[in-house]
């Protein structure tokens, strides 16, 4: 196996142990991602690739490493999601209208990775300002998926918005990714690629930084290739940030040392309401598997009602436009980023607007303007967040009976570039499984757990209480050991 192959090959706790053990070098890794980052530019996962600011860092990891110092995730490579804002690296949200915007400023969760000693490989492609569940809506192009069906070169979408996190880290353009989860947008991307990927719980995570779609409902985390690196990651990128109203002030425990706890005696939960109408067989008989595997493991199983799950999509979808409407009105053209001229300066706003927004995202706005409007604020918005707080109420409920709940992370396998674009409803869709998590700020995981009919990942879902991610991973842990995914995309981009 040639050099760098070995290299890549390695988990992202292997290469912290090599690295700390001084087998490997941070130079030598980051060199070897930054290669693989180059040869897979077909798959569109960056939309900036920093090698030489890469190459800065990982030097000055390695001096420490050399001095036997250095932070948790010393000179490890990752990209990070272009919603995350990087002192003086561009950071757009894959928007026209943040055309050339370089922060003076580093978002928390970045700032924490370096603090940890991580290196910087590049920005990672997602959809316009997270709004979209195929990385399709992207200003840069959409991502593809590094899978393919069987016998078939059809491109296909990564999920999203984090797709390019999740492609990169499934075609091992990276260590491991940053992601953000406002409706599903971590795990319904790690599911389409095979990946891991955990939402934490809302306040885990600081949004200080990251570019603002819908701010009740967003919160950072982790695309890896395993649940360990999933852990090792989001101990670095959680903690409390006094810059951050809704970060929580409390410790953040060793995710890591949860890990071989198993699930002996844990109650896991079955919500009878996530059995929907024209799930695809193969999804239901891998949630059977699902059920069994952590039977075996010694887990006790219970079916427990989520009633209100049914109006979670319609809530989440008046919620989530309403506040991305709220957020996106400071894009004026004025202070930052695009600005088109007109007559006056009404105008110019007109014209700004109308220019660096996609499509995807003038409808959101345009949906969100209109359940806040004199007049139908009661009756959508309002009502809304009624019915999310009724969501919160059956998880709480649920949670009073078991430890943990098991569910289908998406309601299919990745579909084609351009299979859904024209449908909208049937692309908000792919969040049924996902959206009830943020509307109660939960933490949920998505594990590969097998593969579709056609050859492409399926993942299953783990809901927890609130921050309580430590039984989350070892559940998702024991899920992993059980399902033993080991399948691969073919690099069929380095060809």
């Amino acid at each position: 196996m040639a050099k760098n192959d070995e290299l890549i090959g390695l988990s992202l706790a292997e290469a912290r142990d090599k690295l700390k053990a001084k087998e490997i070098t941070s130079a030598e890794l980051t060199d070897a991602y930054i290669a693989e980052m180059e040869a897979g530019r077909d798959l569109n996962a960056y939309v900036l690739e920093t090698a030489e600011q890469a190459r800065e860092m990982a030097k000055a990891s390695d001096a420490k490493l050399a001095k036997g110092e250095g932070g948790a995730i010393e000179g490890v490579p990752l990209g990070i999601k272009d919603l995350f804002c990087t002192k003086d690296v561009r950071s757009t949200a894959c928007s026209h209208i943040l055309d050339g915007y370089t922060p003076a400023y580093e978002s928390t969760v970045t700032s924490q990775l370096w603090r940890d000693g991580a290196v910087m490989l590049g920005k990672l492609n997602n959809d316009e300002f997270a709004m979209g569940s195929s990385n399709e809506t992207s200003f840069y192009g959409p991502v593809t998926n590094p899978w393919r069906r069987n016998g078939d070169d059809t491109k296909l979408v990564p999920g999203g918005s984090s797709g390019g996190s999740s492609a990169a880290v499934a075609a091992k353009l990276c260590l491991g990714a940053t992601a953000t989860d406002t409706g599903g947008s971590i795990r319904q991307p790690a599911a389409f690629t095979g990946t891991v990927g955990i939402k934490p719980t809302y306040g885990r995570c600081s949004r200080w930084g990251i570019v603002a779609f819908a701010s009740s409902l967003d919160q950072a985390g982790p695309i890896t290739r395993d649940v360990r690196d999933a852990a090792i990651m989001l101990k670095s990128m959680a903690g409390h940030d006094p810059q951050d109203t809704t970060s929580v002030d409390r410790p953040v425990p060793d995710y890591e040392a949860a890990l071989g706890q198993g699930v002996k005696g844990l109650t896991v939960g079955i919500p009878k309401e996530y059995r929907v109408d024209g799930m695809p067989e193969e999804i239901d008989a891998l949630w059977s598997q699902g059920i069994e595997w952590l039977k075996a493991a010694g887990a006790n199983i219970k079916e427990v009602s989520l009633p209100h799950t049914k109006y979670a999509l319609p809530a989440y979808y008046i919620v989530a436009p309403a506040e991305a409407s709220s957020n996106l009105a400071r894009y004026d053209g004025v202070r930052y980023g695009l600005r088109v001229d007109g007559k006056d300066i009404t105008e110019m706003y007109e014209n700004t607007r109308a220019e660096g927004f996609g499509d995807e995202v003038r409808r959101r706005v345009l949906i969100g303007t209109y359940v806040l409007s004199a007049g139908y604020y009661d009756a959508y918005y309002l009502k809304a967040q009624k019915v999310r707080s009724l969501i919160a109420h059956d998880f709480r409920q649920a949670f009073s009976e078991v430890d943990v709940l098991l569910t289908p992370t998406a309601p299919s396998a990745a579909f084609g570039i351009g299979e859904k674009s024209d449908d909208p409803l049937s692309m908000y869709l792919n969040d049924v499984f996902t959206v009830t998590v943020n509307l109660a700020g939960l933490p949920g995981i998505s594990v590969p757990a097998g593969l579709s009919k056609e050859g492409l990942p399926l993942g299953l879902q783990l809901i927890g209480r609130g921050f309580d991610e430590e039984t989350l991973f070892r559940t998702a842990h024991k899920l992993e050991e059980a399902a033993q995914f080991t399948a691969a995309p073919e690099a069929w981009w380095r060809s």
